[in-house]
């Protein structure tokens, strides 16, 4: 046991009690904030913005495809689902222990960031003008994915800050792709085209 830790055994109806899981996994830590100041996350060669997205699964996923892929950090703006929410750290599987994570209430301030830290923003969206496919010239230089709302997409000011809209091609009879989804795939090519 690391130094100054402390250990508290207690029994399975005070852990059911401490814990909103249905089936807690038999242990719970008191820990510090995760998040990290904006700067810290708008590092390396892409890094995914995610505005107004609600859905802690969602959001936890997207952090967790980050890391996976390789993304510098993942910053939660606006409207966003809290960081800390159970749920967001359950579907990251970890990842938001060891991806930078920054907390922006203002999406807008956000995107300025980004763009200010040498970041190209691509905002995703179903009609934009490059396919994600024929993307990688712009992929090979450092890139904010700018992901929006799970129902409504992003905010049309929002998106009048981007540098450009990618769309992902949709080649059978369905409408969208989850939000995750959609992330996990540009966080790849991403990472494909800076191989």
């Amino acid at each position: 046991m690391p130094d100054g830790v402390v250990l508290t055994r207690v029994d399975d109806r005070a852990l059911a009690a401490l814990s909103d899981a249905v089936s807690p996994a038999g242990i719970l830590a008191v820990c510090r904030s995760i998040d990290v100041p904006l700067g810290e996350a708008l590092v390396g060669g892409f890094v995914a913005v995610c505005a107004d997205v609600n859905d802690p699964g969602n959001a936890g996923t997207v952090i967790r495809c980050a890391d996976a892929a390789g993304a510098g950090g993942v910053v939660l703006a606006g409207r966003a689902v809290d960081l800390h929410n159970p749920k967001t750290i359950r579907a990251s599987a970890g990842s938001a222990f060891h991806l930078p994570v920054a907390v922006e209430p203002d999406a807008r301030a956000a995107v300025l960031a980004a763009k200010s830290a040498g970041f190209r923003v691509l905002a995703t969206t179903a009609t934009g003008r490059v396919d994600l496919f024929d993307a990688a010239p712009l992929l090979q230089q450092p890139v904010a994915w700018l992901f929006g709302n799970e129902a409504h997409g992003l905010d049309p000011d929002l998106l009048a800050l981007a540098d450009d809209e990618v769309a992902i091609p949709i080649r059978g009879r369905a409408e969208s792709l989850n939000l995750s989804t959609a992330a996990a795939l540009c966080l790849y090519e991403s990472a494909r085209a800076r191989r």
